[in-house]
């Protein structure tokens, strides 16, 4: 049996056998699972412009999984993150390719005074087992 996985994109659709079917871990891709991207934030603002939130141009972050990565000595305004933080779950999972979600990747800044945005981009995708991520037993589908 072949198992077609599909992406927005049709040249990066993947064939894969029953024996392909698993991730670099070995892991069963049919077990209660699902994938996630990571995401990477950037600020990002015409040159020279006034940013009131405290962000340089080039700051970022990382989320992975549901865990919020900066590098060293760098902070995040929480009204810039506040602004952001709906939208990221969204970001992070697949979409259809025709949702303005999947190709929309820029936020304003909260404050409607500053001129910078926040570029949001894909990384890798990260697979997560369920029972990892929640004690809820997975419910039954009914057909």
């Amino acid at each position: 049996m072949l198992l077609i996985a599909r992406s927005p994109f049709p040249q990066h659709d993947v064939q894969m056998s029953q024996d392909d079917a698993k991730d670099s871990q070995g892991t069963d891709l049919h077990s209660p699972s699902f994938e996630l991207f990571d995401l990477r934030v950037e600020v990002i603002a015409p040159p020279g412009a006034k940013i009131l939130c405290g962000a340089k141009p080039g700051d970022w972050f990382e989320l992975r999984g549901e865990m919020l990565y900066l590098p060293p000595n760098q902070g995040f305004s929480i009204y810039s993150l506040a602004a952001l933080m709906l939208l990221l779950p969204a970001k992070q999972r697949m979409l259809d390719p025709y949702d303005w979600m999947a190709s929309d990747a820029e936020v304003a800044c909260p404050d409607p005074h500053c001129p910078s945005r926040f570029r949001i981009t894909r990384l890798g995708k990260r697979r997560f087992e369920r029972s990892s991520t929640t004690a809820t037993p997975v419910p039954t589908i009914r057909k």
